[in-house]
């Protein structure tokens, strides 16, 4: 139970430093605010047997795919939480480093990168978006903060 409980508070404060990392790039510099409709359509047809499209937003649309965008960002970072802790032990989180939280931080922009991004018609690492190189270090530089957002929530939480 202390596995799932850690992975669910690690997970979702990850998760949610990442949203507030594109927040405030967002309100700093004008990028696009962090919005998972398109990706909760995505996970939806998935769901469905179908993960490769040309063109997401071209697909048919699903009903609350907002929603279902936002739980399955934060289901995938739970997972990802739970990943880290099935690879260091259920120790790191009672005794966190900040390098191991890094690499799963770093690590996880690979699905990204060969799923998520072809399977939503952007190419393979964003291939295909207007900027790929900037796409692609715009990614990474999520990551790393989810990477030490897994570590801060893992800090707060040690002591649980």
């Amino acid at each position: 139970m202390e596995f799932i409980i850690r992975s669910l508070v690690i997970g979702i404060g990850a998760t949610a430093l990442f949203d507030l990392w594109g927040l405030a790039l967002h309100l700093a510099f004008g990028l696009p605010a962090p919005a998972w409709g398109m990706g909760g359509r995505w996970f939806a047809h998935v769901a469905r047997g179908q993960v490769w499209h040309a063109d997401i937003a071209r697909s048919p649309a699903v009903a609350g795919e907002a929603a279902i965008g936002w739980i399955g960002h934060y289901a995938v970072g739970v997972v990802y939480a739970a990943a880290l802790l099935a690879i260091w032990g259920l120790g790191w989180a009672t005794a966190p480093t900040l390098a191991a939280a890094l690499i799963v931080g770093v690590v996880t922009i690979s699905a990204g990168w060969f799923l998520m991004s072809p399977g939503m018609g952007g190419g393979i690492a964003a291939s295909k978006a207007p900027n790929p190189t900037k796409a692609r270090a715009m990614g990474l530089l999520a990551h790393v903060v989810f990477g030490l957002g897994l570590y801060l929530s893992a800090l707060a939480t040690k002591g649980l």
